[in-house]
């Protein structure tokens, strides 16, 4: 057999920021593929949602009610918690200014979100899979298209992003030795409830599309499927790496 089947049966799955967009499109879809997911999200009512959503495909979901920003908090839940396998790393935001009028409450709050508490998330579940040495484990962390290029009035974004994906690779080839891959999901404006506040700016808009060939935005089943992938063993060999879902943007 040369064929690897996306196959998480047995598996515990940590997703942040699981209540909304993309976070709840890679919930849903690693049910569908087996594994138990460990929803993680800030509001309570998100969550009793995704749960009723992931019955549907009669998923598995443990609900877990917590800020990634407040790290004690997020230590004392996931100290609960007695297996993961896999780490979606996916709670995030963008807050979009002009680099000169960019203020230091959106800066330091984009950094602490997106780059500091999931380099925290990151840590706790890396020690967490290491006490279960034979199990291994896939750390896939939340990038972006703009991990990779440059784009006007999404700075610290930008930064926040490249960020995660040096952390990504500095993490890849420490733990390679230890069974854990860490990779990174890079996707272009996906169709999610922020990248359509966005795209209300219609001038907005017409830019992002004309910068992906295939003039399109992602699907949220693009990045989940993704994310399943290398979630399993079909990516054994696969670490220090992105899977950049991008229509082509990148390639320019």
């Amino acid at each position: 057999m040369y064929l690897k089947k996306i196959n998480l049966k047995k598996k515990y799955a940590l997703v942040t920021g699981a209540g909304k967009g993309i976070g709840r499109a890679c919930s849903i879809a690693l049910a569908e593929a087996g594994a138990t997911v460990i929803g993680l999200s800030r509001t309570q009512s998100d969550l009793n949602k995704l749960q009723k959503d992931i019955k549907k495909v009669k998923g598995k979901l443990i609900k877990v009610n917590c800020d990634v920003m407040n790290f004690k908090d997020l230590s004392d839940k996931l100290k609960k918690i007695k297996l993961i396998d896999v780490l979606v790393n996916n709670a995030g935001t963008n807050i979009p200014e002009p680099f000169e009028k960019i203020q230091q409450k959106s800066m330091n709050y984009l950094v602490d979100l997106n780059l500091k508490a999931a380099f925290n998330v990151a840590q706790i579940v890396a020690k967490k899979i290491l006490k279960n040495k034979k199990r291994g484990g896939s750390i896939i962390n939340m990038s972006s298209q703009l991990g990779h290029v440059g784009m006007s009035g999404r700075n610290v974004y930008n930064m926040t992003k490249f960020g995660i994906e040096g952390l990504t690779k500095g993490m890849a080839v420490e733990l390679a030795s230890k069974n854990i891959r860490v990779n990174t999901v890079a996707p272009t404006f996906v169709e999610t409830p922020m990248v359509k506040k966005f795209f209300k700016n219609k001038r907005f808009k017409k830019l992002a599309l004309e910068n992906i060939p295939m003039g399109k935005v992602a699907k949220e089943s693009d990045v989940a499927t993704a994310v399943c992938f290398l979630a399993s063993d079909a990516a054994a060999m696969i670490t220090g790496t992105s899977i950049i879902i991008d229509g082509g943007w990148t390639a320019k």
